[in-house]
């Protein structure tokens, strides 16, 4: 993955959703020929030279200042996720090559404890994911929810990959199209603060070489880091449910997650649950 590249791609991405009133900037009235904001609207929003601001986006600056990379993002509206990925991405070509950490390498290890606190929640579909959205591991109550992925080989065993790939995902995520940016944004944010993890790589060019849809949502160059929310399911066995989402980062490895699903109590969505837990162990 190319620093500048990325860095041009985001800075693009981010200005064309813009428009000069979004800005404070008065409209020309005419036809423009681009989509969001020119280079120079951009730079007068920031209060930098056009000169600087276009060699920025050409990744073609050794070094940004603090007050700059703030300015610019303010310009652009970014939030504060989109900033720390702004200053990642110039940060970037300082680094020595994008050496590859030791964490970027090594292969993660499901403590046991872990699997005895997944295998404890009778009641709560749970996983553990790690690096590029691979699935460690999860209970029973997740595989009645989301399918067994302890079946598949284990270079499928991947939420973003079942979402792009399984024709069966469309089905289970009543809103996919939601699913599928939040996991192509999850994507986007691990790459921009791991260039260099190969198996991040390989399932990014995989998904881009077998899933158009993943291309259009990956050029969008958005990211997404929540950590909690609700999600709709429609099961094939109990039908409709909405559930809470929480997610947790495992002490020791911050990036190992412990993703656990939830209904309200009372609800028709705990009700459908409990049923298909039912089912499954009948």
């Amino acid at each position: 993955m190319s620093s500048a590249t990325d860095l041009r791609d985001f800075l693009k991405a981010r200005r064309s959703r813009l428009t000069p009133e979004d800005i404070g900037l008065p409209t020309d009235g005419g036809l423009r020929r681009v989509a969001g904001l020119r280079r120079e609207e951009v730079a007068q929003a920031a209060a930098i030279s056009v000169d600087y601001y276009t060699r920025m986006e050409q990744g073609r600056v050794s070094a940004v200042s603090t007050e700059i990379l703030e300015s610019l993002a303010r310009a652009l509206r970014l939030d504060e996720e989109e900033t720390r990925h702004l200053h990642r991405l110039v940060g970037a070509p300082s680094r020595s090559g994008h050496r590859r950490s030791a964490d970027q390498e090594r292969k993660q290890i499901v403590r046991p404890a872990l699997r005895s606190l997944l295998d404890s929640l009778t009641g709560q579909p749970a996983l553990l994911m790690g690096r590029a959205m691979s699935v460690l591991a999860l209970n029973r109550a997740a595989a009645a929810l989301l399918g067994d992925f302890g079946d598949l080989p284990p270079t499928d065993r991947n939420i973003a990959k079942a979402t792009f790939l399984d024709r069966n995902s469309r089905d289970l995520y009543a809103n996919w199209e939601e699913c599928a940016r939040e996991n192509v944004g999850h994507l986007r944010l691990e790459a921009g603060r791991y260039p260099a993890d190969p198996l991040l790589t390989s399932v990014v060019g995989e998904l881009a070489v077998k899933s158009p849809e993943f291309c259009s949502l990956w050029a969008d160059n958005r990211m997404w880091g929540n950590a909690s929310g609700t999600k709709d399911f429609h099961h094939p066995v109990v039908g409709d449910m909405r559930l809470s989402c929480e997610t947790l980062r495992v002490a020791g490895d911050p990036r190992q997650t412990l993703v656990v699903y939830s209904a309200k109590p009372g609800s028709a969505s705990a009700d459908a649950l409990r049923l298909l837990l039912d089912w499954t162990s009948g």
